[in-house]
């Protein structure tokens, strides 16, 4: 179903409300959204460790390590949850209020065969850039490790 102008507007100007309207909240509400980051770190860094390490006396390090750098993964989440979750989910709100599929004319059916007409190209530029990802946190592990050595190793040269 096509949409007048008119009726388009009223939409475009209603969902720049939510958008603003979710914005201020997510601005508002900053001491929930720590709250809320804090647990998925703390959840997320326990998976993390546990998949990656199997030393026993290095996930301890490592557990210590996370819970030092939790601050900086908060402050760097904040923002980024700030400037980029409002859209995202006022995104997902329109696209939850959208009733019915979408009609032949409608160009949401044109971005969907796109996107199937490149998928093949898509899966391959996916897998290159998860290959990629994992050979940045082994890179990235060995640089903690390396990192908590030399820090451990200073610590015990101190005394």
């Amino acid at each position: 179903m096509k949409l007048s102008h008119k009726e388009a507007q009223i939409e475009a100007d209603r969902m720049h409300d939510v958008l603003l309207l979710l914005d201020h909240l997510a601005m508002r509400e900053e001491a929930t959204i720590k709250i809320i980051l804090d647990c998925l770190y703390d959840i997320g860094s326990i998976y993390l460790i546990n998949q990656r390490t199997k030393v026993r006396p290095l996930k301890g390090l490592l557990n210590g390590i996370a819970r030092l750098s939790k601050p900086a993964f908060r402050f760097f989440a904040l923002r980024w949850f700030q400037s980029t979750c409002p859209q995202l989910i006022a995104n997902w709100l329109h696209a939850q209020v959208k009733f019915g599929t979408p009609s032949q004319d409608d160009t949401n059916t044109i971005e969907i065969v796109h996107v199937q007409d490149t998928l093949p190209e898509r899966v391959q530029q996916q897998a290159t850039e998860i290959k990629t990802l994992r050979t940045r946190i082994k890179w990235l592990t060995g640089a903690l490790i390396s990192i908590a050595a030399l820090w451990g190793s200073t610590l015990m040269l101190g005394r």
